[in-house]
């Protein structure tokens, strides 16, 4: 199988009719983004890289991927992953996997809506329990927040954010 055929098995042009409405938490991120990323270290200092991301349905409509890539292309990349996000109707959540292979990175999430926020919560590859938000979001902007502890007891503390404005639908 080539590359293109892969990708037009991979790729869909939207959800089935019955699943528009449980498809729109994240359907709207569907298109093309710039992201200036921040990275907020252990020892007080902040790293800045400009990131791209892009959003896909996939699966014949069932679920969204995305890649998210820093620095934006075509400088050599120190992250290049993508999510998998299904929604689930026995639990009224979304399955959220994510893969950094450049990096060893793997979290498994439950996402769901909070208020005008999407927030999900779930573990990475270190044990880390982890907390991902979507925050200040319009159609063409979106502030993405991640949070991580040690245990359910300690405070969370920012890691990682990300202000992307839409370059493509």
């Amino acid at each position: 199988m080539t590359v293109s055929a892969f990708l037009a098995a991979l790729a869909s042009e939207g959800p089935p009719a019955e699943r528009v409405k449980d498809m729109a938490l994240y359907g709207w991120l569907i298109g093309s983004w710039e992201t200036d990323t921040l990275h907020h270290r252990d020892d007080g200092t902040v790293e800045k890289w400009p990131g791209e991301i892009h959003f896909a349905w996939v699966l014949e409509g069932r679920a969204i991927q995305d890649l998210w890539i820093r620095p934006r292309r075509p400088e050599p990349s120190t992250m290049y992953g993508t999510t998998l996000r299904v929604f689930d109707p026995e639990i009224d959540g979304w399955h959220i996997i994510w893969s950094d292979p450049l990096n060893q990175d793997y979290s498994r999430q439950i996402g769901r809506a909070e208020g005008k926020d999407i927030v999900q919560i779930g573990e990475d590859s270190r044990g880390m329990k982890t907390r991902w938000r979507f925050t200040e979001i319009t159609a063409d902007s979106f502030h993405w927040i991640g949070e991580e502890r040690a245990s359910d007891g300690d405070p969370w503390r920012m890691s990682w954010e990300h202000f992307a404005h839409r370059t493509a639908p």
